[in-house]
């Protein structure tokens, strides 16, 4: 994959989301952003999770920042972006290796792909978070400041 090919990838799933106007192009850039961090990471001799993991990272603070620049879900961008990394391929001949009895070679693959999906939502999961005890803390700051 490449940051190109993430690009349409988000473009198209963010039109079957049927997202309109500047929030189609945002979707796009950030999956763009992300395919291009994955592709560096590898490149750079990390491990496949571990790429998708800091794509991940940085596709979700993307998503929470354009999220509240244009106000709307963060799923709105964070989705569409997320889907090129998903392990797809890794899916497909986990379940062909299944098949065609080859059942050493499926757990080795299935276990490859499970924790590249892991990684993805880890990812998601920690800024998830991150955001949330933040906007809790401004919550709670902002209630005492008006008291």
């Amino acid at each position: 994959m490449n940051g190109f090919t993430a690009v349409f990838a988000s473009l198209g799933f963010a039109i079957l989301f049927n997202i309109k106007g500047d929030k189609l192009a945002v979707a796009a850039l950030i999956g763009g952003i992300g395919g291009v961090i994955y592709d560096l990471m590898v490149f750079m001799n990390h491990s496949v999770a571990m790429s998708l993991f800091i794509a991940s990272i940085l596709i979700s603070i993307l998503s929470e920042l354009f999220a509240r620049i244009m106000k709307c879900p963060v799923t709105t961008f964070l989705i569409c972006a997320i889907i090129p990394l998903v392990p797809g391929g890794g899916m497909y001949y986990t379940m062909l290796e299944i098949v065609q009895n080859q059942l050493d070679s499926a757990i080795v693959m299935g276990v490859n792909t499970i924790v590249q999906a892991c990684s993805i939502v880890l990812g998601c999961i920690l800024i998830s978070s991150i955001m949330r005890v933040y906007n809790q803390i401004t919550n709670k700051r902002k209630s005492l400041c008006q008291k």
